[in-house]
């Protein structure tokens, strides 16, 4: 869906894309206040192949109805390597005339799109999780996110499978039970197959929470968010040394959907909540359109 009017053709314009497993936001601005936006399916290259990431960049180029981009920068989740990072850069590069690439992680996209120039603690809440030490210019330490199976606690990925595994073990009151029942049309086989044979699993488990935050009200579900929460807050936030002296933010749409319940968890850690944005791409405008 194109958000805004077209670019004139004469604008050598910079790019920005925010990636998670789940979706990819495109921004083009031209510096003057124009900004124009796409949506297009996310790109992680830990799990897309090299076609698969060429049609999301080539979807982004028609909606965007322009290759004449003078820079790109790309944050994406699985961008941890050079090897995968390449693996962006490339389909970039074959759909968009410009020797500007720089890819980089999720994390550091959300770091400058929550503090700018400033230091602080950034949490990443969507799909998966994660979270990193950021002095304002650069990330000094991050905590290894590890993925959905090993890792990515609080996560959308993270919740889905708690309440799956409950779900298909019989494990929850029996009101809410039959209402999974009634609206999930889901059983083991088809769970298993989506989990061990889906090209993005990940994804799959996240949009159960679409369900949970339907139900977020039953004393069950706002134990499984707030425990949920309260393992990413141990993993990710107390861990780091001096955490209470540092603002902390958090990105994504988990942190968003469910924030009254993880003020909760912050409070009953004594955590000062500094900001929580559901995505980061505004802030990543701004960044980059900033004299620093």
């Amino acid at each position: 869906m194109i958000i805004q009017t077209y670019p004139p053709n004469n604008f050598q314009m910079i790019l920005i894309a925010d990636s998670g497993s789940t979706k990819t936001n495109w921004k083009c601005t031209d510096g003057a206040g124009k900004v124009f936006s796409a949506e297009t399916a996310g790109i992680n290259p830990y799990y897309s192949t090299e076609e698969e990431i060429l049609k999301e960049v080539s979807q982004a180029r028609i909606k965007l109805l322009s290759n004449k981009i003078g820079e790109i920068y790309f944050y994406g989740a699985g961008c941890s390597t050079d090897k995968l990072k390449q693996k962006v850069s490339n389909g970039l590069r074959s759909q968009f005339q410009t020797d500007i690439i720089a890819v980089n992680t999720d994390l550091l996209g959300a770091a400058r799109a929550l503090f700018q120039h400033e230091p602080g603690i950034v949490c990443i809440l969507g799909t998966g999780s994660g979270s990193c030490i950021y002095d304002g210019k650069d990330i000094t330490y991050s905590i290894p996110s590890l993925g959905f199976i090993l890792g990515d606690e609080g996560s959308g990925a993270y919740l889905g499978k708690l309440f799956v595994r409950d779900y298909l073990r019989g494990d929850m009151p029996g009101d809410l039970l039959k209402v999974a029942n009634d609206e999930l049309g889901i059983n083991k086989e088809i769970v298993l197959k989506n989990v061990n044979q889906n090209a993005m699993p990940s994804r799959y488990l996240a949009e159960f929470s679409k369900f949970i935050y339907k139900k977020v009200d039953h004393p069950y579900m706002h134990d499984l968010v707030f425990n949920g929460f309260m393992e990413f807050i141990n993993e990710y936030v107390i861990r780091y040394e001096n955490y209470k002296n540092y603002k902390i933010g958090f990105i994504g749409s988990i942190a968003d959907r469910y924030q009254d319940i993880l003020k909760e968890v912050l409070d009953s850690k004594e955590i000062v909540l500094g900001r929580i944005d559901k995505d980061p791409i505004i802030g990543l405008v701004e960044y980059h359109l900033s004299k620093e």
